[in-house]
């Protein structure tokens, strides 16, 4: 099962990337733009087909794809009558859409991850049912039972657990009204919360019951804006996750090569990632619907965190494009207030030595991060 898991993460992961070269694709095509290859990997080509003017194609090392433009730059040799159709000649606004459009699946792809993980495999939270009644406790004394499924506080019959529970924490220990379901009729059972002490060290007011835990499937129309809720929150995470990525980098050094243990909220790499997924996969301690769910999570997590990565605006990263692409609007801009005529469009040729340090950094951070992936790697304790 472990080994599934590993695989099916890889097949994942090259179809993320297949996702994100078909956005730069087909809005290049859109545009008129000429694409001579569209290639899944890298290396020696294993296989591929000529259709129209692009040839697709499979190559030997599976470490990515990419998706070629021709005419990126001024330099770039074009066919006979077809300069026309070169990227650096296109306009601004066209540019971007282009060059976002690999990221903007990468966020559209996680998100029908999330819509599929909370309408059709379900997620993991707290239910309404009671596990348990804690003795000498205000539910206790008012007569509720293990079992007992709590379907309205006050009248209100929201399935949102957290909410009702809110109801529960904000009482001051005033009296409430429970609508509880036993034995297949409904009955109700008022009780006061107690104020108690927490083992955290805070005091809230608390009913006495411990709720059961499972798995639970939103209906179409809440998955919808839940999935987007939780694609926004996974959003800012991994902007979080991205500003705080360079004070990591000198605790990854000692988990690396200091015998330190791995952070599990530090950073993981692909290899890492994979090898997690595969703990899911094979864990004993989870269900079918929570392996599943646990995997369908961890590629939707990826997908939004490359998504936004990818933005940076750093070259070669497509946000670094974009930011040249926005730094030749604002150089027209001025060039217009001053009445001067447009000026070149950046080369970003020139800007290579930046791009060469970015690569530099990024391949000896991946380099560390295989490292630390098979030698200290990350451990799930399922």
């Amino acid at each position: 099962m472990q080994l599934l898991g590993i695989l099916a993460f890889i097949f994942a992961l090259l179809f993320s990337v297949m996702v994100h070269e078909f956005g730069h694709y087909l809005t290049a095509r859109k545009f008129g733009m000429r694409v001579s290859e569209f290639f899944l990997g890298f290396g020696t080509r294993i296989w591929s087909h000529q259709r129209g003017e692009t040839e697709f194609g499979i190559k030997a090392i599976p470490a990515g794809g990419y998706c070629r433009i021709e005419g990126m730059t001024p330099d770039d040799e074009m066919a006979v009558g077809e300069e026309g159709r070169a990227f650096y000649r296109a306009s601004s606004g066209k540019k971007l859409i282009v060059l976002g459009a690999g990221s903007f699946l990468h966020f559209a792809l996680g998100y029908l991850l999330l819509l599929l993980l909370v309408a059709g495999v379900g997620v993991n939270q707290v239910l309404p049912a009671i596990d348990t009644v804690a003795p000498n406790s205000a539910a206790a004394a008012a007569g509720f039972q293990k079992g007992d499924e709590i379907v309205a506080i006050n009248g209100d019959r929201n399935t949102n657990w957290q909410s009702q529970l809110n109801k529960i924490r904000n009482s001051k220990g005033a009296n409430l009204t429970f609508t509880i379901k036993r034995g297949g009729a409904e009955l109700e059972i008022s009780a006061a919360p107690r104020m108690t002490n927490i083992d955290d060290g805070s005091s809230r007011y608390v009913l006495g019951i411990i709720n059961k835990f499972g798995t639970k499937r939103l209906s179409p129309v809440k998955s919808v804006t839940s999935s987007a809720q939780l694609t926004w929150h996974l959003t800012t995470t991994s902007a979080k996750s991205l500003v705080q990525l360079p004070t990591k980098i000198p605790a990854l050094w000692g988990q690396t090569f200091g015998g330190e243990k791995r952070d599990q909220n530090g950073l993981v790499g692909v290899v890492g990632v994979a090898r997690v997924s595969g703990q899911a996969a094979s864990s004993g301690a989870l269900t079918v619907s929570e392996r599943l769910g646990t995997f369908i999570l961890i590629v939707a997590s990826l997908n939004i965190f490359v998504g936004l990565f990818n933005l940076l605006p750093i070259l070669p990263l497509d946000g670094g494009h974009m930011a040249v692409a926005i730094a030749d609007e604002i150089r027209a801009l001025f060039a217009r207030l001053r009445g001067k005529a447009r000026p070149a469009a950046i080369d970003v040729k020139v800007l290579t030595p930046i791009t060469a340090v970015v690569f530099v950094v990024l391949a000896a951070l991946t380099v560390l991060l295989l490292i630390a992936d098979i030698f200290n790697p990350i451990s799930l304790n399922l």
